[in-house]
């Protein structure tokens, strides 16, 4: 649900509607049940297909950025990881099939998943510009300029609690080694607590999901080394993140510097607590955290928070 000062995103398909039980599994109907929203759901759900239309297809060739998360097939380890290019390295190759060009260093904690041939992946294609943002779900073939996803789901998010950036350049970096921990240290613990965005990757015995998370610079407490909070803000009803948690504690989050290109993943497990005042936290312990400096060569413009973003205390 878009909030009233806000335009909801285009629809990306135009297909028959699916059923919403096609669409949402278990955990999701169990969230879905638990805060009374299975009606709306149902009807948002009604948006979802499998195909890219021409308005999608367009949209995706515009982006020089897209997030994607995944299981690591050796680990079983949920980890999200953004992936870069000029414009078009990202396009519909089909009414079905998303081809991406490149991929991510060797050492990057998702290398593996983008490498194996039926990878269940998620994707988020976010344009702050715009504040307009595409996710497309499916199964993941490698090909010899990158891999491609035959689409399970693909559908547009509302702008709802994503920050604007009018413009972005390209800057020549030299990204820096991969730096691993079991614990974060002060200085990551300063990035993440001033974050105003992040991406949440899940996953389920069927598919994967990568989705954003956005707020006020605080939004996300860091309340020791080794665990985040965050409040789960009112959404599309859909719950798709929390409903892989609700079968699947696995999560990954990415966090980006949008100035500098630095990235912080991190992986572990992700519950939701369901609060006496209706409100949901989420609640993530820490497994790994990776960080790589100017691991990106974007840098986009001061951001312009949603109206939508609650204040914080």
């Amino acid at each position: 649900m878009a909030a009233p000062t806000e335009t909801a995103a285009p629809t990306v398909t135009g297909q028959v509607p699916r059923a919403g039980d096609a669409i949402y599994h278990a955990g999701s109907r169990a969230v879905q049940d638990r805060v009374g929203v299975r009606e709306a759901a149902d009807h948002v759900g009604r948006s979802v297909g499998r195909g890219i239309k021409p308005v999608a297809a367009a949209f995706l060739e515009l982006q020089p950025l897209l997030v994607a998360g995944a299981a690591d097939p050796v680990s079983g380890a949920v980890w999200a990881a953004a992936l870069t290019g000029a414009p078009g390295f990202v396009r519909a190759t089909g009414p079905h099939t998303m081809s991406v060009t490149g991929g991510v260093p060797a050492d990057d904690p998702l290398a593996r998943a983008l490498a194996a041939r039926g990878t269940y992946a998620g994707t988020i294609a976010l344009d702050p510009r715009t504040r307009r943002r595409m996710r497309l779900n499916g199964v993941l073939t490698p090909t010899r300029a990158g891999f491609a996803i035959e689409a399970d789901q693909v559908f547009s998010n509302c702008p709802k609690y994503l920050q604007r950036r009018e413009s972005y350049e390209y800057v020549g970096r030299t990204p820096g080694q991969a730096r691993h921990g079991t614990g974060l240290t002060g200085a990551q613990r300063d990035f993440v607590a001033g974050a105003d965005t992040f991406f949440l990757a899940t996953a389920h015995g069927r598919g994967a999901d990568a989705s954003h998370r956005g707020g006020n610079p605080g939004f996300v407490r860091v309340t020791s080394p080794r665990e985040l909070l965050w409040r789960d803000y009112p959404g599309n009803s859909m719950f798709l993140s929390l409903g892989n948690l609700s079968a699947d504690p696995r999560a990954g989050l990415l966090f980006l510097d949008w100035t500098n290109g630095t990235t912080l993943q991190l992986t572990g497990e992700a519950r939701t607590e369901f609060g006496a005042d209706g409100e949901r936290r989420v609640r993530f312990t820490l497994a790994e955290a990776v960080q790589r400096d100017a691991a990106l060569p974007l840098r986009w413009a001061p951001p312009e928070y949603s109206p939508a973003n609650p204040l914080l205390p």
